[in-house]
């Protein structure tokens, strides 16, 4: 979608950026895929906050979205393009020649009356779902599944597509949007074409409340509270945090500290990111 510049009738509209929505063409959206949406807060099962600054926000809906793509050679007309609170990019509702109606994520190059397939017969075009090892070599690539049959995990993002190296095998090696080369098996699907709405990246707030609509609680620096809330608090005035590095409010290391936690997806990265 094409973005648009406000006018600076406040000083929160001075540099606030928005969508055109002129992809969209349906407002309202399907009925028989949605379903409620309750809110968490940040909150887990037991009640604590495991997530931080999250609270309030617009009420949303959820989308069922159709991420295992398992409706096989049968095709199916995208009937609209539809807006998606809860997710980056956009989506497209299929009508399927049997009758049945789904959300899949929209990619570029996708518009209303495209006919879109999934099977190892569909053509290599952007909306049709293949297997890796009936990709072509050097094809963009999204939703791509880590697990067969599962549904597509990776790549799902505005804007964002992965791309499909080289087969060896079981195994092909997929460039992630990251930088990072992993190996995926190639029983595994995924869909052809970049992830719609590339201009998702050059939005602007613009100011504090709009991010509230979002969900987005304020964020306070640890040097603005007392020693008992943060590490880095206390002091006269504007004080060095005292330490060789910034720390979480819990006292861990904030920056060049490893958190990952060892998966045993990790024997599959060949080449990690920003390396």
């Amino acid at each position: 979608m094409a973005l648009k510049v406000y006018r600076p009738t406040s000083p929160g509209r001075r540099s606030m950026s928005g969508f055109t929505f002129d992809e969209i063409t349906k407002s309202e959206p399907e009925k028989s895929l949605l379903l409620p949406l309750k809110k968490k807060a940040g909150r887990n099962m037991q009640g604590r906050i495991t997530v931080r600054h999250r609270g309030g926000g617009a009420k949303r809906r959820l989308r069922i979205i159709d991420f295992k793509r398992n409706k096989l050679d049968v095709p199916g007309k995208v009937a609209a393009i539809e807006y998606d609170p809860n997710r980056s990019a956009n989506i497209a509702l299929i009508h399927y020649a049997d009758g049945d109606k789904r959300y899949i994520i929209a990619p570029t190059e996708l518009g209303v009356g495209d006919i879109i397939k999934s099977g190892d017969d569909a053509e290599i075009k952007p909306g049709n779902t293949l297997l890796l090892k009936s990709i072509p070599s050097g094809t963009l690539i999204h939703n791509i599944e880590l697990q067969k049959g599962r549904g597509g995990q990776m790549v799902r993002g505005a804007g964002t597509a992965a791309q499909l190296m080289v087969k060896e095998g079981e195994y092909a090696l997929v460039r992630l949007p990251s930088g990072e080369v992993r190996r995926i098996r190639t029983d595994c699907s995924a869909t052809i074409g970049q992830v719609g709405n590339i201009d998702h990246q050059g939005i602007n707030l613009g100011k504090a409340g709009r991010k509230r609509w979002l969900g987005r609680r304020p964020t306070v620096r640890g040097s603005a509270m007392s020693p008992r809330d943060h590490p880095h608090g206390g002091g006269e005035g504007r004080s060095p945090i005292g330490m060789p590095g910034p720390k979480t409010p819990w006292g861990k290391p904030a920056l060049g500290y490893r958190t990952r936690k060892t998966k045993t997806s990790d024997k599959m990265i060949v080449k990690r990111r920003g390396k």
